[in-house]
């Protein structure tokens, strides 16, 4: 076929791929303009258009895709391969492709509709997720479903094993659906809306952990977060970055949210709401990241010491 695509993100680029090498025609792909990134803030291309120039692709870099329309309709696709690209398209671009305009987005249709489906889908505990093709219309994420691919929620899933997971197999959907798209082998499910979701984008005050949550909300809140903008606590009045929790115990002891029971190599044990959690792999402000037994080595952390807000007695409970 011949194909427009338009995405940003590494989620996009084993789609973009697997399209080339099932032989699609990519006429031009679309992706944000450059921004600055990193330290010392140089401007960056996104994955996407480091793929496209790997393939000797065309790019296209509007800031906004309302008035493409005409070299769109002279490139005249047979679809629009649209994978988090970062901007709405407009009545009038999604009518120009022969095929319309299709969406490769990582939940299964209509839940966790929006920007960060992966992530919400953790923290909410769910155990099965997935990928689903969709036919793209002016609502947000609320067009028919042309195929779905699911895959279960680990309890070792962070937001970044799972996205890995999800960009894989909607390439491998994506290029199934095409081709039976081809041949007219694809029926349109509309969404139930009474399922429907939204999946709000993260913010970096999200990050700060409260310690009267349960161990298991708390527990599903770190591997959401990684590998941005990473949960945290604070300890000695600095911040400390929790990149990984070990799996959930039986509840121990009960005592004051916050409080360490245990510090040794095998993890950081902390009181919580509801049983304990322990913290397997931490990171000092402006330090390493590093495994439980390495920061011990380094840091007077022990048990009877409190994490979080140090300034609240046992009567705030």
């Amino acid at each position: 076929m011949n194909l427009i695509f338009a995405g940003t993100p590494a989620f996009a680029v084993p789609a973009l791929e697997a399209l080339l090498r099932a032989g699609h025609r990519i006429r031009a792909v679309y992706t944000q303009p450059d921004r600055p990134a990193g330290r010392g803030r140089k401007l960056a291309a996104s994955p996407v258009k480091q793929c496209a120039l790997i393939h000797g692709l065309e790019i296209r870099q509007p800031e906004k895709i309302s008035g493409e329309e005409k070299i769109l309709c002279h490139d005249a696709p047979e679809a629009m391969i649209v994978i988090a690209y970062g901007l709405l398209l407009p009545p009038a671009v999604l009518a120009i492709p022969r095929h319309g305009c299709i969406n490769v987005h990582a939940s299964l249709l209509p839940r966790w509709r929006g920007a960060a489906p992966i992530p919400r889908a953790i923290e909410a505990g769910d155990t099965v997720t997935g990928v689903s093709i969709m036919q793209m219309e002016a609502g947000l994420d609320t067009g028919p479903v042309l195929a779905e691919l699911r895959t279960p929620i680990h309890e070792t899933d962070t937001a970044q094993t799972l996205h890995d997971r999800l960009a894989t197999l909607g390439a491998d959907v994506l290029v199934a659906t095409l081709e039976r798209l081809t041949r007219g082998a694809i029926t349109p499910q509309s969404q139930d809306t009474a399922g429907a979701c939204y999946a709000k984008k993260l913010r970096k005050e999200e990050s700060l952990l409260d310690w009267d949550l349960p161990a298991k909300i708390l527990h599903r809140k770190i591997r959401a977060l990684i590998p941005w903008p990473v949960a945290s606590t604070t300890w000695g009045g600095k911040t400390l970055r929790l990149w990984e929790a070990g799996p959930l115990e039986a509840s121990g002891t009960a005592g004051l949210p916050g409080t360490i029971v245990q510090a040794d190599a095998s993890g950081i044990r902390v009181q919580t709401g509801n049983g304990t959690l322990s913290l397997t792999r931490l990171q000092a402000e402006g330090g390493k990241i590093l495994s439980a037994g390495d920061f011990l080595n380094g840091h007077k952390l022990a048990a009877g010491g409190r994490l979080g807000d140090e300034t609240k007695t046992i009567t705030n409970h």
